[in-house]
């Protein structure tokens, strides 16, 4: 059985989807995107995820296809038509179809496509192991802050990773990491403190970076929003990352060197925990 996923309006088959391929975010990668965690059929910091989208499409100037609202009532009847139980539900946003140049088109209308995708995601074995990473280059365009469907560069980053015998890649810029290739990046410190990359245009705005964040602070842990070299990294007691697919998962080496004891941390394991507990309580 095919999953339905959303095309501009209308729920199809998947076998049915079909976009222009004028569209701009096939021609430019000329859009943006989200991507909600479900667990218990229910959706995680929707609300984040939906102010985070408003921002992306501020930024480039382009038009929302749909209200938060509406978008809000597709996530859940998409949910609900593929029986999703834990997993994820990607959207994109495009400026949509219009004959190739360079300049924006005048009275696109912007193109919406969203599907889900069933996978397990609080019970991830790697998060009992902690993953190892690599470290290269950034070589991305200066908008990071801009969830944008330019991924060539982290995809590369990912085969990087793998052609190395590792699971990701943090990358570095300027003798500091910004961020791993789809996720946030975090140290912590031998006494205990929390150091991530702070906000600006060098990375993306975390939804899950956010809360993890707050949570942290609430249970009276430290934390410090500053850059931190590999140099740091490798001395660090504990490290980590967060996204809205890996949640808070563990780091246990980092160009083959151990960091800490090389397993998962408490601080991580904690805040996975809390993360968790709290992320799906409020749940919608």
């Amino acid at each position: 059985m095919s999953r339905i996923v959303y095309v501009n309006g209308e729920f199809v088959p998947e076998e049915e989807a079909k976009i222009s391929v004028f569209d701009r975010g096939f021609l430019f990668a000329d859009g943006v995107y989200e991507v909600t965690s479900v667990l218990d059929g229910k959706l995680i910091d929707f609300d984040g995820h939906a102010k985070r989208l408003e921002r992306s499409l501020s930024e480039l100037e382009m038009d929302a296809p749909v209200t938060m609202e509406e978008l809000l009532d597709i996530h859940r009847e998409l949910v609900a038509r593929n029986e999703v139980n834990e997993g994820l539900v990607y959207l994109q946003v495009t400026r949509g179809a219009a004959d190739r140049d360079f300049a924006y088109p005048e009275g696109a209308a912007p193109s919406l496509v969203l599907f889900t995708q069933s996978k397990s995601l609080a019970e991830a074995p790697a998060a009992e192991t902690g993953i190892r990473v690599i470290s290269i280059p950034d070589a991305r365009w200066g908008r990071r802050d801009i969830k944008t469907v330019q991924l060539l560069y982290p995809s590369m980053g990912k085969m990087m990773a793998k052609a190395a015998g590792v699971d990701d890649a943090w990358m570095v810029e300027d003798g500091a990491v910004t961020e791993g290739t789809s996720n946030n990046a975090y140290i912590v410190t031998q006494d205990g403190t929390i150091v991530t990359r702070h906000l600006g245009t060098e990375i993306l705005h975390g939804i899950t970076r956010a809360a993890v964040l707050r949570f942290a602070r609430e249970a009276q842990m430290k934390v410090e929003e500053r850059s931190f070299t590999l140099e740091e990294a490798k001395a660090a007691k504990e490290a980590f990352i967060t996204s809205a697919s890996t949640f808070v998962m563990p780091v246990v080496e980092l160009d083959g060197d151990t960091i800490g004891d090389g397993a998962p941390g408490p601080v991580a394991t904690r805040l996975r925990e809390i993360y968790l507990e709290e992320s799906r309580a409020k749940a919608v």
